[in-house]
């Protein structure tokens, strides 16, 4: 993209987002040269997270330009979006003009619903990323997967590696270094169970166990959605 043009990001909000998935990102990028982040959801009325933050929402679906770039959080105020058709219908009609397409945990699923990665490589938060495959998605358990002009995240804090590799596409690698530097993001994790790869067999299923009711609901959402997605578009 040119870096001499404002670059545009809609960051999607909505009620029982995953706070961390939307504001990660958002210090990121809206600190990105020339690059204007806002938030939109269906109005502005305030919106809180899944742990009660709130966050008012810059733009309504009806107020939104046309973003140049599309950022789709998760949480568990994701599942019940897939069936929500105001909010499938606005990343359809935002998706075209977007240079990039992009997620960060759960909101691949999002994305998948409004058919906008089928066929495509995508991550997500690894509790649900077996769900993409219901939308036609090749699943890559990355932390961060680029996939043409659609870039996902996976889980949660992964979204500060995805905004970062977001920014080198849109300003290259020089500037993602320096505002990497800047922002002093060094990881270096306390405790070595930040993803299965790594975590043990035991702490897996405990963690696993602990969701058990949010994902049976998300994945029967999940299976809905990819059967009416896949007769509207049998139907075209």
């Amino acid at each position: 993209m040119n870096p001499k043009q404002t670059t545009r990001i809609g960051m999607l909000a909505f009620p029982m987002m995953t706070s961390l998935d939307i504001l990660g990102p958002f210090e990121v990028l809206a600190r990105a040269p020339d690059c204007q982040a806002e938030l939109v959801w269906k109005d502005r009325n305030p919106i809180r997270g899944d742990t009660g933050l709130t966050i008012i929402p810059d733009q309504s679906f009806g107020e939104a330009p046309q973003y140049d770039v599309l950022v789709v959080p998760g949480g568990p105020g994701q599942t019940p979006l897939m069936e929500d058709e105001e909010v499938l219908q606005f990343l359809r009609q935002q998706a075209p003009g977007a240079a990039l397409v992009t997620s960060v945990c759960t909101g691949s699923l999002l994305l998948a619903a409004a058919g906008l990665l089928k066929g495509h490589k995508a991550t997500c938060h690894w509790l649900s990323i077996d769900q993409l495959a219901l939308f036609g998605v090749e699943i890559v358990p990355d932390r961060v997967v680029v996939d043409g002009n659609r870039i996902t995240g996976g889980g949660v804090t992964s979204g500060l590696d995805f905004a970062f590799t977001v920014l080198e596409v849109l300003r290259g690698a020089e500037a993602a270094k320096a505002l990497q530097l800047m922002l002093e993001y060094d990881p270096a994790p306390p405790f070595q169970s930040g993803h299965p790869r790594v975590a043990a067999p035991e702490l897996i299923e405990k963690v696993r166990l602990s969701a058990q009711a949010m994902l049976r609901q998300r994945l029967e959402v999940s299976t809905r959605a990819a059967k009416r997605l896949e007769r509207s578009q049998s139907a075209l």
